[in-house]
Order: structure tokens, then sequence, then C-alpha cells
């Protein structure tokens, strides 16, 4: 839990450095639901929400390019989503009664040592004794101006080497994503596709790995898609049995257009690993831009 001091002068740094993007000032203009109209039920559990960046090149701007918004910005505005929903259950609940946490995380872990001293400061705890109007509005600003930080720099470093997500949840997502006593959520923010230089995997047809080109090599880019997934058992290579306690929402898949059966190929192979891996319940979602996206990671959050 960082002191409030500490993360007020973070935020004046922040505002002196950054700017907002027209795009990102415009999902703002356009999600204009007023947050104190939204009621909960005071009698909310105990919130664990991880968040799991793919900074893989997904994000780069001139690679994958979108007229109507580029990939890196939704990513943005879903973490903006997200921030507010964990404020807005802060603010719905009785305060005795709060014990809630919020991080994000990437792996691997950027090698920019200042960056990762204030990523560090978005693994945020609130108790009864520090859950302040005034603090718990500082989450989603937070939240922003880091994660702005954070895409700038992968995309002005340009060297995507790839996102370990198979590798953070075969060794990390039990330790960091699972607390007691907690309803936990992870978000994955991904185009959908897996691929890391270090955790290049096969086993016969299962793979820690997926990509258009994969896609093709196997074949699953025809009407038997389907058919051929099932019967000859390709999909993720799971090595987990025990996320009974985990809610998982994947955001921004992005299938190769193409290939008119990718998103269902990308889809059935996250689907299938998650139930494999006894995720305890989860929805996958395709790129939309984060206006259409709010009320969809609002209503998950605040179920």
């Amino acid at each position: 839990m960082k002191p409030l001091y500490l993360m007020l002068f973070t935020l004046s740094l922040f505002s002196i450095i950054s700017c907002k993007t027209d795009k990102e000032e415009d999902y703002k203009e356009q999600n204009t639901v007023p947050i104190e109209t939204i009621k909960l039920s005071p009698n909310r559990p105990n919130l664990n929400i991880s968040i799991l960046l793919d900074l893989s090149d997904r994000i780069n701007p001139k690679k994958y390019s979108n007229p109507a918004m580029e990939f890196y910005e939704r990513d943005l505005g879903y973490i903006h989503s997200i921030a507010q929903s964990f404020e807005l259950h802060l603010r719905n609940k009785r305060s005795i009664k709060i014990n809630d946490h919020i991080q994000l995380y990437i792996d691997p872990e950027p090698a920019d040592s200042s960056l990762n001293e204030k990523i560090d400061l978005l693994n945020m705890s609130f108790t009864k004794d520090n859950a302040k109007k005034e603090y718990i509005l500082q989450t989603s600003v937070l939240y922003d101006s880091i994660s702005k930080l954070i895409y700038k720099s992968a995309i002005e470093d340009d060297n995507y080497i790839g996102s370990n997500v198979w590798g953070f949840f075969k060794t990390n997502v039990e330790d960091f994503c699972i607390e007691k006593d907690h309803r936990n959520i992870l978000v994955v923010l991904t185009d959908g596709y897996l691929f890391h230089k270090d955790a290049k995997l096969r086993e016969k047809n299962l793979t820690s790995y997926i990509t258009p080109q994969d896609i093709r090599d196997f074949e699953l880019n025809t009407t038997k898609w389907n058919k051929k997934i099932d019967s000859e058992s390709y999909g993720f290579i799971s090595t987990r049995d025990n996320l009974q306690e985990l809610e998982i929402l994947v955001l921004g898949i992005n299938p190769d257009t193409k290939n008119p059966y990718e998103f269902d190929v990308i889809n059935k192979y996250w689907n299938d690993w998650l139930t494999k891996m006894n995720v305890k319940d989860f929805e996958i979602k395709k790129a939309n831009l984060p206006a259409n996206m709010d009320k969809i990671i609002k209503d998950f959050i605040l179920k």
C-alpha cells in the first residue's frame, strides 16, 4: 500500500509531464454515465483485481494501425474502466468491511527500473484505515497516467519480444492473483495470440503458443477447424487445474481478418484452456471501442 503523500506527489509529477490524446479525451466524453448515480449493494465482497498486459507487437501503431482507434488506446480505455469499476466498488462498500486490492503485471518485467517503480505504485491496497474518498479517487488517475507511460515506453522502445502470458499462468497466476477470502478477478489485455521466445513448447498438437501462421500451418482456417481441433487435440498446454477461485476477463481479441474462422479458433483455444484450468468464471471479448466495452467491464467486475 502506497502512502497518500507519495501518491499525491506522483500525481503532481505526472500532471506536468503527461498529456491526453484527443481519442483518450473523446473516450472520456463518451463515457458520460455519472458514476455518482450508480448504486450498488453495500454488502460487497472483498475484491482482488489483477491486470495482465500483453505488450507484444499487437500494440505497434505502425504494424497494426487502426484509423478508428489504435489498439494501445483501446487498452488505455479498458484500463480506465477497470480502475473506475474498482473505485465504484469501494465507494459503495461499508468502510468497516473494506479490504480490497488492485495491481498490474507485465511478463516479462520491463528492463527499465524507473518504469518498474511506477508500475509498483499501481499495487494499491485499501482498508478501513485509508479508504478516504480522496485516496480512492486517485486509483483511476494513477492507472490512467502510469498506463499511458507504460505503453509509450513500449512503443518508443520498438523491441517487441512477445508477452509471456502462458508462462504467467504456469508460474505466477496462483501466487500473484489469488487471495483468500476475496473475489479474485484477472483481466488479461491481449489480442488472443500467444508467443514468447522463452516459452515455445509443443507436446503433440498442444502448444504454449499460437500465431496466425500456426493457425494456417495447423490447417485451422477451413470450415472443418472445429472438428480438427477436437479430433486431433489441438490447443494450449495446460499445467494446472486449480484456478477455482479465479475469474478471468479477456479483452482485446484481434483476429487476423484473412481467415474468417480466426476468432472462432482463438476463442476455442482460450475457452478450452481456461476450462481445463478450472477457472471459476470467464468471458472472452474482441477489441471493441472502449465506450462500447465500458458496460461489459463494469458488469463483470461489479456483479
